[in-house]
């Protein structure tokens, strides 16, 4: 019998009730803050968990957001890290919610400063990473990128 790993709720990231204002902004109903991710013996939480119906269909869009704020001095330490964990939650809701698309929520400010390099960019393209980018001081969603 194999043991249960669980990450705990972290303390939440401190863009995260900007990034949760700037979804609702948008039309997304907010479901689950946290959303629990479990598979087998592993528990982990995500942010927080979103739906925005469409009106011409029959079922809306589902999204897990993950938020990072990228406040250390190196960056790239930062983007390891979530890239990390942005994988390992992905590979999970490809199997228990295939209907969900993982989102890595950040700062606006990190497009021209950080993510617009070649290296960042060829990680992004690679990774298929989704990225929604806000704008933090008027909690608005400014690009989605997937």
């Amino acid at each position: 019998m194999h043991p249960v790993y669980t990450s705990s709720v972290a303390k939440r990231d401190l863009i995260h009730n900007a990034v949760k204002n700037a979804l609702i902004k948008d039309g997304w109903n907010i479901t689950h803050d946290p959303y629990r991710i479990e598979y087998e013996e592993v528990k982990l939480y995500a942010d927080m968990a979103a739906e925005r119906p469409f009106a011409a269909e029959r079922e809306g869009r589902k999204i897990v957001v993950e938020v990072k704020s990228f406040l250390n001095p190196s960056p790239i330490h930062d983007f390891e890290m979530a890239l990390g964990q942005y994988n390992l939650y992905r590979e999970f809701l490809l199997v228990i919610a295939p209907e969900r698309k993982l989102y890595l929520a950040v700062s606006d400010t990190l497009e021209d400063n950080f993510f617009s390099g070649k290296a960042i960019q060829l990680i992004i393209q690679q990774q298929q990473l989704c990225l929604l980018l806000v704008n933090i001081a008027n909690q608005e969603v400014t690009k989605w990128i997937s």
